[in-house]
């Protein structure tokens, strides 16, 4: 079998290859293959998948190419985790959106419109090469905002896509790690959007554990919850995707974002342009752990601000700059988007059906969105496919916000098909943390110019 990773030189390859080859056996692979159009940045990290395949005694060969077509040929599944325009695309959205007094976070609100402006046409294109070259291969879609894209995906009529993303199914992590059983042994009921969801139910054995467990400042301090107040999580009743952050605190997080320095953006530019330097300076092969713990301290440091305005527990940038991040191994940071991936493929691939929540088509699984809405929900997977679970009718205010951002989602699809900055800006102001026509007409005309090389002309 054959894993292709669009995206393959990207700073997370290396845990997605420990990931896979961890699983080789279960999924039956034979390749894993690596791809980027970033010809130096690949051959570094392709290098380190290939020392940490030796380093585990792999049998499986890890390819890397620059060339789409080799790279999809012949493939079973194709993973995307792209960023046209790079890091420094990143920046530019940021601060574009900071300049207006709008949030500058790369997949929601403004950021997540302007990634979805260069995302989604290169996404397609990759799609419409699996359909000549694996036309029975499956796409897990990571490419940021990754909801949006699977509804263009979904749009264009490939129906053998799927957005994956680790935040979906973090209370299902939280609770069985509270409660010190298997991930297996626990049922979530996810519902909502990428990025804007919430878990309402989270059965062990049966019994539904999580409204009790929201009564404990304790799971909620120990958890990605504690971004939130515990007077909010309990008002809710739910578990809350920590992303609804930027709706709940919407001011706050312009503010806090603002007063930093540098961007988050800039700040991973700063890390992923050290850690190649630093990787490219030595030789590889012949000093494989340490180019291993030069990679672990690059992603220890990117962890260590993550949202850091946020979390009472984190560390400021210039702070995080100043840590030594010890030689903790490489795969203490968990599987993340590789596992989400990989649950699938050995579902597929298996007798036993996964449990999981996943970005697809409604089907009538939430009342209040349309069937071919592309929801974030909980699954059953199996070797027959992928089923959405039923979750029927939702509180009003989680309704509307679900379905105010959905409008936005199918008017922005609909903009970058059709190329229209009329339909563009109309898009982007619906959308809750705009919702003003004068600030969308410029942040769209600045979006369009700032990004022309890879958006194309628009009327």
């Amino acid at each position: 079998m054959k894993l292709t990773l669009i995206g393959g030189g990207g700073v997370r390859a290396p845990l997605f290859a420990l990931s896979t080859l961890k699983r080789a056996d279960q999924i039956h692979l034979d390749e894993l293959c690596l791809m980027d159009i970033d010809a130096p940045k690949l051959a570094i990290i392709g290098q380190l998948c290939q020392v940490i395949a030796r380093r585990m005694g792999s049998d499986v060969r890890i390819t890397i190419t620059t060339d789409p077509r080799t790279a999809i040929s012949g493939a079973d599944y194709v993973v995307t985790s792209i960023r046209v325009g790079g890091d420094e695309g990143r920046v530019l959205d940021e601060r574009v959106a900071l300049r207006h007094g709008v949030l500058g976070q790369e997949t929601t609100g403004p950021g997540g419109f302007a990634m979805a402006l260069r995302s989604i046409p290169a996404i397609l294109e990759y799609a419409r090469l699996i359909d000549e070259l694996a036309p029975g291969a499956w796409m897990f879609n990571f490419t940021n905002p990754a909801g949006l894209v699977a509804q263009a995906l979904h749009d264009a009529g490939f129906e053998r896509a799927v957005g994956i993303c680790d935040g979906a199914n973090l209370a299902q992590h939280a609770v069985a790690t509270w409660m010190q059983v298997p991930m297996s042994a626990v049922r979530t009921e996810v519902y909502g959007l990428n990025h804007l969801s919430w878990a309402r139910r989270a059965w062990i054995n049966g019994d539904n554990v999580l409204p009790k467990l929201l009564q404990s400042d304790a799971f909620i301090n120990a958890t990605e919850l504690r971004v939130f107040e515990p007077a909010l999580v309990r008002a809710f009743g739910e578990w809350l995707n920590e992303y609804l952050f930027y709706y709940y605190y919407a001011e706050r997080a312009v503010a806090s974002i603002q007063h930093d320095e540098r961007t988050r953006g800039e700040e991973i530019v700063a890390i992923n342009a050290k850690l190649l330097a630093d990787l490219a300076a030595i030789d590889i092969d012949q000093e494989p752990e340490r180019a291993l713990k030069i990679y672990h301290a690059a992603n220890a440091r990117r962890s260590a601000t993550y949202m850091h305005y946020a979390r009472t527990d984190a560390l400021d940038m210039e702070r995080a700059d100043e840590q030594d991040y010890g030689s903790v191994d490489i795969g203490d940071e968990g599987e993340g988007y590789a596992g989400v991936a990989l649950d699938i493929i050995e579902a597929f691939e298996s007798q036993e059906p996964v449990h999981i929540a996943l970005n697809v088509p409604n089907a009538g699984a939430i009342a209040c969105m349309r069937p071919d809405d592309v929801v974030e929900v909980s699954c059953i997977v199996d070797r027959h496919g992928i089923h959405p679970l039923p979750v029927g009718a939702v509180p009003e205010s989680q309704e509307l916000l679900m379905r105010t951002v959905k409008h936005y989602e199918r008017l922005t699809v609909e903009a970058i098909r059709t190329h229209s900055r009329d339909t563009a800006v109309m898009a982007l102001m619906a959308h809750p943390l705009v919702m003003s026509y004068s600030r969308a007409r410029t942040l769209v005309d600045e979006y369009l110019q700032a990004h022309a090389p890879y958006v194309g002309d628009w009327h």
